[in-house]
């Protein structure tokens, strides 16, 4: 519930242009829902998860940036 809170808070008072919220369930929908209304870019990223109808009509973006396929060997022959 903090979450939603603080992404209020940020919003009303134009603290923020943009705000990205790593998670994708539904409890998030009214803070998603004012930021959008107060003008603020909402880019959710669910991990790769399927999320809610009634998130995703209230996001302007969805992006994951945790890729699944990574493992130590593959880190270690990166360097």
């Amino acid at each position: 519930m903090r979450i939603g809170i603080d992404i209020t808070t940020l919003s009303l008072k134009k603290q923020v242009t943009q705000i990205i919220l790593i998670a994708g369930d539904s409890d998030f929908v009214p803070a998603a829902k004012l930021a959008r209304r107060e003008g603020i870019d909402f880019i959710l990223d669910p991990i790769h998860q399927n999320i809610p109808d009634k998130l995703n009509k209230h996001i302007d973006g969805l992006r994951s940036t945790y890729y699944k396929n990574h493992s130590k060997s593959n880190i270690d022959n990166d360097n």
